[in-house]
Parts: C-alpha cells; structure tokens; sequence
C-alpha cells in the first residue's frame, strides 16, 4: 500500500509526482480504519454503510503497480535488483516492526482479555513471525488471522512478494505478455469471488491463496495502466477522484451479489479511478493535503489494528450501548490518525532516513 520514494509522471518530467494519487492513498486508509471498527460494531454486512471498504487493499495493489512501474521500470536494470530490494525494505519494513511491537504490547496488556495466557509460551514465535512477515496462523480466536498481532501484515506479505517478483522478471516482461498475464490474474480472481462469499480474503489460513489472486490481478494492472500510457486527463481534481473513491468504498452491500459487485469495483472500478486520478492535478491549496495524507496513510494502515483487537474484546466483555459507540469509534479513529502521525515523524521517517543514509554508504 505504499509508494516508491518518487513516482515519475508519464506525461511530465522524469521528478514529477502524482499528488492525486497521494491524497486517495490516504482516503482509502482512513476507510479502512472506520470499516474494521464498524464491522465490529455492525456485523450483518448489508446494514455496513461502509461494507467495501475491505477492497481498499485491492485498490493498494493497483496503486503500488503503477507508482512502481513508473519509477522504476527505467531504472531497475541500472540501480539493480539488490539495491531496490534494499530500498523496499527500508520503505516498508519499520513500520511492520512497529506495528508488531504494538501488536505484542496490545496482546499483551488487554484489559478486557486472557486470551495471552493462553499463548503466553508462544508470543515470541507470534512477534518474530510478524516482524518477519512469516504467516503463523495458529489463533482460533483471532480466526486464523496469518498475523494475529497485527492483521493488515496479511497485504504486506503479498506486496513483498509482488515487489520481488516485479525486480526479478515482471520488469523485463515486454507489455503484450503483461497484459496476458494480467488477464490471466483476472480469471484467477473472478473464480475466488465466485466460490467465496465477497473478496475479503487472503488474511486468513482458509483463504491464504485468494490473497495471491487479489495482488496478482490489482498489481499487474497498475503496471499495465502505467506502461499502456491509460492516464485520462481530466479536470476532476483531488476532490472529485475522492469522492468517486468514497462513492465504491460505501456502495450499498447486498450478499446475493457481493462476489459481484467487488469483480465490478476490483476488475473495472479502482484501476478506472487510479488512470483518473493520475490524469488529474491538484489544487495548489489541496496539495499539501495530498501530501499529508500520502505519508500518514501507511503508518495508519500499520498501526491501527492492535487497538482495533482491544476493541473487539472490549465489544465482547462489556457490551457498550449504541449511544457509547457514537462517540467512542470516531474518537478512537481520530486517536489512531494522532498515534499514526506520532509515529511517522518519530520513528518512520528517522528510521528511514538513517538506513537510507547508511545504504548510500555502503
């Protein structure tokens, strides 16, 4: 769900930077965040205002194949595949190390849980696996989450894997055997969405192979649309490429036809909206907005679920009134979107710049 350091625009220079595109990662990060809550709060589906927000990770995916084609397929075979593997790494990786240390922390000191003395013994193997990003799906009552300490580590995985894979030969595949591919990932996704209830899956051990098919498609199709050169200008500006962004996240959900209408949004919808959003320029007063809500998306995306667990036992154990809930969840939300800030500007961006630092000179 994150960008290269500086994506290129295709139709200005080589240090051009997709603001737009910055602000709907933030969007989607923010949706995220209300729809873990509300899920909780709101279990039947189809009275969830905001029941697709789930497929703001495909909408990620897509993301990240377009910003990573445009900044690197020119440049991969000079830079090398170590040196980008190493850049990922540094972009990515703190932030999975933070959000297992408040995975373990939250686990740990949950006051409306036990659960931890029951796997008290193994939480050192729970926390290695996170930071390590090794799928450990061993917690019934986490509903075989891969990460149990903190669940969204699920779409990290498959973006380590896509970013490898795209270094190691997506990069060197000509455009007519990409878009087969991606054709092919299509196919691979409408049959995950034909035998599962709606495409919320790949964070669990039941599903662990539809997150293969939900990156596959979503990242390949990024690179098309980057190297297809399908950027549609427009006049639409942050805010109407937002509100269209919003407008598939809170589309009315119906179970007769969920698998359906997340083939619509995941297949058509978001890479439309990622070629829209490319084509379109930002507003001088929105920009720094944009920008804001680039950098703060991933550290909210990373950090939010270990809160989210206590939420959940704290649902179970005292059983708050609706009343409580409409203040709760959107104090909690504005709670995590501080927290996410405080760790943006005290941990990621130091972190990143002292590996960076330290990678240059080597």
């Amino acid at each position: 769900m994150t960008s290269p350091d500086r994506p290129a625009s295709a139709t200005n220079s080589p240090t051009a930077h997709f603001a737009v595109l910055d602000g709907l990662r933030g969007i989607a990060a923010l949706a995220v965040v209300v729809y873990h809550f509300m899920e909780i709060v709101v279990p039947d589906y189809d009275q969830l205002f905001i029941a697709h927000a789930y497929l703001a990770v495909d909408f990620f995916f897509c993301l990240s194949g377009f910003v990573m084609a445009c900044a690197y397929d020119t440049r991969l075979a000079s830079l090398g595949i170590l040196t980008f593997l190493r850049r990922r790494l540094i972009r990515l990786h703190p932030l999975v190390v933070v959000g297992s240390v408040l995975g373990l922390l939250t686990f740990w000191l949950d006051p409306f849980s036990a659960v931890f003395t029951t796997y008290a013994s193994r939480a050192w193997q729970l926390f290695l696996a996170s930071c390590l990003l090794i799928p450990l799906p061993v917690m019934p009552e986490r509903t075989f989450n891969l990460f149990p300490l903190n669940a969204p580590t699920w779409s990290l995985f498959w973006e380590y894997l896509a970013n490898v894979a795209y270094a190691v030969l997506l990069v060197r595949l000509r455009l007519g055997v990409l878009r087969l591919l991606t054709l092919g990932a299509a196919g691979w996704l409408v049959y995950q969405a034909t035998h599962n209830p709606n495409l919320s899956i790949g964070w669990d051990a039941n599903t662990f192979w539809g997150g293969a098919a939900r990156v596959s498609f979503s990242f390949l199709m990024g690179m098309v649309l980057y190297r297809s050169r399908w950027i549609i200008p427009n006049r639409l500006g942050f805010v109407g490429v937002g509100l269209l962004l919003a407008a598939g996240l809170l589309f009315p959900y119906r179970k007769e036809v969920a698998g359906l209408t997340d083939m619509v949004l995941v297949l058509g919808y978001f890479p439309l909206l990622v070629a829209l959003g490319a084509g379109t320029q930002v507003a001088p007063r929105l920009a720094s907005t944009c920008r804001w809500f680039g950098e703060l998306s991933y550290p909210l995306y990373m950090v939010h679920y270990p809160f989210v667990w206590v939420f959940l036992s704290y649902m179970a154990a005292e059983k708050p009134p609706m009343s409580t809930l409409a203040w709760l969840v959107p104090s909690a939300t504005l709670a995590l979107v501080g927290l996410a800030y405080v760790v943006l500007v005290t941990v990621d961006i130091p972190v990143r710049r002292y590996l960076s630092r330290r990678n240059s000179a080597a």
